[in-house]
C-alpha cells in the first residue's frame, strides 16, 4: 500500500489535533443552535403546529408576517442591485483606469469601512426627509448601500486586480473603450465576486434593524427584522399566545437561514476565486 502524501498524510499525523478541532466546532454549533432549538420547542409547547398557521394568517399590531417578508426582500434586492452596480463600476475604475489621485481616492473610500451606522443616522434622517423618501423601500436601501459600498469597492477592486491587464490592452487595441471592456470582459469574469457580494448584501439587509426603524413608520412596510419587536405587544400573556409569539420569531428567522444555507456555496466560491491571482 502506498504511503499517503500531501494533506492526507498531514491529517493522519495530526489526527489528535483534528479531533480537538471537530469537538470545538460541534460545541460552537450547539451553542449557536441552542436559541433556535429553544424557540422551536416553545412555539410548539401550547397549541402545537397550529401556532404557525395562526401567525401566518393573522395580523398583529397592524403587521402581517408574510408582508414583512416581502418588504424585507424588496429592500434587500434594491440594496444588492445598488451595491453590485456601483461597486463593480468603482472596482473596475480603481483597478484598470489610471487617473491622478487614484490611490488617494481609493483609500479615502476604504476609510468609510470604519464608519458605524449610528454615526450617519442624523444625516440620513435629514437627507431622507429632503428627498421625501420616508416610508419607501428605496429610502431604506440607499443608506444600507452607502454603508456596504466601501466593502464592495475593496472586494471588486481586488478581484479586478487579478484579471490580466493583457486582456484590457488587447481589447483597447481592437478599438474597445472602457465601457465595452467593462461590460464584455470585466462583468463576465467578475461574476463569482458579484454573486458573493449580492448574497452578502441581501443577508446584511435582512438583518438590518436600525434604518428600517428610522425611516419606515407605516405598519404595512414593516420588515422582518422590525417585526420581532413590533408584534411583541400584539400577543397576550397566556401560554398559547406566548407559544404563538415564539412561532412568529421562528418564522421571522427563516428567510435569513434559507439565504445562508443556499448562498453559502456562492459566498465561499466568490471569496476563494477572488483571492486567486494570475
Amino acid at each position: 500500500m502506498s504511503t499517503p502524501t500531501g494533506p492526507l498524510r498531514l491529517l493522519r499525523q495530526h489526527r489528535g489535533h483534528t479531533v480537538v478541532i471537530y469537538v470545538i466546532l460541534v460545541i460552537g454549533a450547539v451553542l449557536w443552535l441552542f436559541p433556535m432549538i429553544t424557540a422551536v420547542r416553545a412555539s410548539l409547547a401550547f397549541g402545537g403546529p397550529g401556532n404557525y398557521l395562526t401567525v401566518i394568517t393573522g395580523t398583529f399590531n397592524g403587521v402581517s408576517l408574510p408582508r414583512t417578508f416581502v418588504n424585507s426582500l424588496i429592500i434587500a434586492a434594491l440594496h444588492a442591485l445598488i451595491v453590485c452596480s456601483v461597486g463593480s463600476l468603482a472596482g473596475y475604475t480603481f483597478s484598470k483606469i489610471r487617473f491622478p489621485g487614484r490611490e488617494a481616492v481609493y483609500y479615502g473610500v476604504l476609510i468609510f469601512l470604519a464608519v458605524p451606522a449610528v454615526a450617519i443616522l442624523v444625516p440620513v434622517y435629514w437627507i431622507t426627509g429632503q428627498l421625501a423618501l420616508f416610508n419607501t423601500h428605496i429610502g431604506v436601501a440607499l443608506p444600507e448601500a452607502a454603508l456596504t459600498l466601501p466593502f464592495a469597492v475593496l472586494l471588486l477592486r481586488n478581484y479586478a486586480d487579478g484579471i490580466p491587464d493583457d486582456l484590457v490592452e488587447a481589447a483597447s487595441i481592437d478599438g474597445a473603450g472602457h465601457g465595452r471592456i467593462y461590460r464584455q470582459i470585466f462583468l463576465p469574469l467578475a461574476r463569482p465576486a458579484l454573486v458573493n457580494l449580492g448574497a452578502l448584501s441581501v443577508m446584511w439587509s435582512l438583518q438590518d434593524f436600525l434604518f428600517p426603524s428610522t425611516i419606515l413608520k407605516d405598519p404595512e412596510l414593516t420588515t422582518a427584522a422590525q417585526a420581532v419587536q413590533t408584534i411583541q405587544s400584539g400577543f397576550g400573556p397566556s401560554p398559547t399566545q406566548t407559544s404563538q409569539y415564539f412561532a412568529a420569531l421562528v418564522l421571522l428567522a427563516v428567510p435569513a437561514l434559507v439565504l445562508v444555507v443556499t448562498g453559502l456555496r456562492f459566498i465561499t466560491s466568490g471569496i476563494t476565486q477572488g483571492g486567486l491571482k494570475e
